[in-house]
């Protein structure tokens, strides 16, 4: 039995949203990239924290979870944003670029459909900050009728921490066909900001 996917947003997961001030995390690095399209002249800023790449490398280590970039960055998630993280390269979702005004047209995120017809009968873990209750009633009824399913949802002004990680591959461990123990060692440890940020 193949691993789970590990379904992998990136805006409000791995780049956190600005606090109100317009400060972000103090953890995070500026950078700016050039997405496709887009002019050299023209490039977007992002801020990255670059212990995301070692944690998500610990994940990939373990073989319990496949990532997959789940984002509406698309090719250049893998491209820009993996590469500035140090991770290796890995599939991204062809996710379409609908033409809306919100992220929940039907009350759930506009990600899902795409994403239901990609997995077919594949257990996932989906990790986006943009959920509704619709999404998690999703989950649960296609864990009990398809394949297991989680969903993880950072806190947008906060991103991706280490013990989201860790839920996945606690999770991952005990599903049929899954090898091998998860500790606490196998992602990177919370630092002290991202401890105080997230209590």
């Amino acid at each position: 039995m193949n691993p789970p996917h590990l379904l992998l947003d990136i805006d409000g997961v791995l780049i956190p949203f600005p606090a109100d001030d317009g400060s972000t995390p103090a953890d995070h690095v500026h950078h700016q990239v050039v997405p496709t399209g887009r002019s050299s002249e023209d490039p977007v800023a992002v801020w990255l924290n670059p212990l995301h790449g070692r944690m998500i490398n610990d994940v990939i280590t373990t073989r319990l979870l496949r990532p997959v970039w789940c984002t509406s960055w698309r090719q250049d998630a893998p491209e820009l944003i993996g590469r500035l993280l140090g991770l290796p390269p890995f599939p991204y979702l062809g996710l379409p670029r609908p033409i809306i005004t919100t992220s929940h047209p039907n009350g759930y995120l506009w990600k899902r459909d795409h994403v239901d017809a990609w997995l077919g009968g594949a257990p996932a873990v989906w990790i986006d900050d943009d959920f509704t209750s619709l999404d998690h009633e999703w989950a649960a009824q296609r864990t009990t009728a398809v394949a297991p399913t989680l969903l993880i949802q950072p806190d947008s002004y906060v991103g991706l921490l280490p013990e989201h990680l860790l839920v996945a591959l606690t999770w991952a461990a005990t599903l049929p066909d899954t090898r091998g123990a998860v500790t606490r060692s196998a992602v990177a440890k919370p630092t002290n900001r991202a401890r105080d940020r997230d209590s």
